[in-house]
């Protein structure tokens, strides 16, 4: 479930970045806001962990759970549209719909919503709604990771890194994070656990007894697959596969390394203290064998731009902090729809 989200967002990222059918800047990650990203997560994954200690969990993740069911309904429907067009006739009458709210009037008018959408994409948001009420009122682990490889998936299609120095800040930066949230205290692991919302995907440990009743769960946070994932079109761009397989391998590699600790000592691991040093160690042994370490830590992505399509195509990244996710999404989604974005969600 992590690697399919990384190997098609990657793949996707990289098909809109070349479509010359856009009107739309990508989500750009800058130095600046990989630098504020640990300091930005710790502040609201501690704040969430003091929002469980003083008022009621039932009634947080109430809330919560209304509000990821818009935003998953959402991101599901934008990754389904691509496969589901597929299966429409040829014949199927399509209509092509426009919802625009402005203020002001005549020259100072403003737009402040432009969603362009059609009828194929309201079949695929019906869809995406039966899935939502499964989530809302069975909290099933199926609808949880349909949600969260959806977040997933749009968080690596949709952010881009300006330079792999950029991605470096991130992920060291992250990585400390990581350590202390988990390692240092229990903030990570009880918020973790007390946040039903799909910002993690869940695996049933027992599935062979209880099916799909299951209820003993392992899980991992959306946050461990989408920011080692960040880097990965980089090589795509490049029109080279050579570090795109290698950063595969290496994630593949820490992954698997991580669920091997957990299983020897018996406690939690935070994934990113296995998964940075390998996503970033493979890549620079490669580059060093080729000699490239200079043209790789120089290159910068040109402005690519994002096509534009007849749907709601920005959906923030999604790792570490719930708290910090929903302020993201929030900000996405009250900005005008053809705006550049300007700032990163932070896990």
């Amino acid at each position: 479930m992590a690697l399919l989200p990384i190997f098609f967002g990657a793949l996707r990222s990289v098909s809109c970045a070349k479509s010359k059918n856009s009107s739309e800047m990508p989500e750009t990650i800058t130095s600046r806001d990989a630098a504020r990203f640990p300091i930005v997560a710790s502040c609201t994954l501690l704040g969430l962990y003091l929002f469980f200690k003083i008022f009621s969990q039932e009634y947080i993740n109430l809330l919560l759970s209304m509000y990821f069911f818009v935003l998953g309904i959402l991101a599901l429907s934008h990754t389904i549209s691509p496969m589901m067009n597929r299966f429409f006739p040829a014949n199927f009458p399509n209509k092509q719909y426009q919802l625009l709210f402005t203020q002001g009037s005549g020259e100072s008018k403003e737009e402040i919503v432009n969603y362009e959408f059609d009828t194929k994409d309201l079949v695929c948001l019906a869809l995406s709604s039966v899935v939502g009420v499964w989530y809302l009122l069975r909290k099933h682990w199926i609808a949880n990771n349909l949600f969260g490889l959806a977040f997933s998936l749009n968080g690596v299609e949709l952010l881009h890194l300006n330079n792999v120095s950029t991605g470096c800040i991130l992920l060291g930066g992250l990585f400390i994070y990581d350590v202390f949230w988990v390692f240092g205290t229990n903030v990570m692991v009880t918020v973790a656990k007390s946040f039903e919302a799909p910002i993690k995907l869940v695996f049933p440990q027992d599935l062979l007894e209880k099916g799909l009743d299951a209820d003993n769960f392992a899980m991992l946070g959306l946050g461990d697959i989408v920011i080692p994932a960040l880097p990965f079109p980089y090589s795509l761009k490049k029109n080279t596969h050579t570090y795109f397989y290698t950063s595969f391998v290496a994630y593949i590699f820490g992954l698997g390394l991580t669920i091997f600790i957990m299983h020897i000592f018996k406690h939690a691991q935070p994934a990113l203290l296995y998964l940075v040093p390998a996503c970033i160690g493979f890549p620079l042994l490669v580059a060093l064998a080729k000699g490239e370490v200079t043209e790789m830590f120089s290159y910068e992505s040109s402005a690519e731009i994002l096509p534009h399509t007849p749907r709601l195509t920005h959906f923030p990244t999604v790792s570490g902090s719930p708290a910090s996710l929903a302020d993201s999404m929030q900000q996405k989604l009250s900005c005008p729809r053809r705006r550049r974005q300007q700032s990163p969600s932070a896990m």
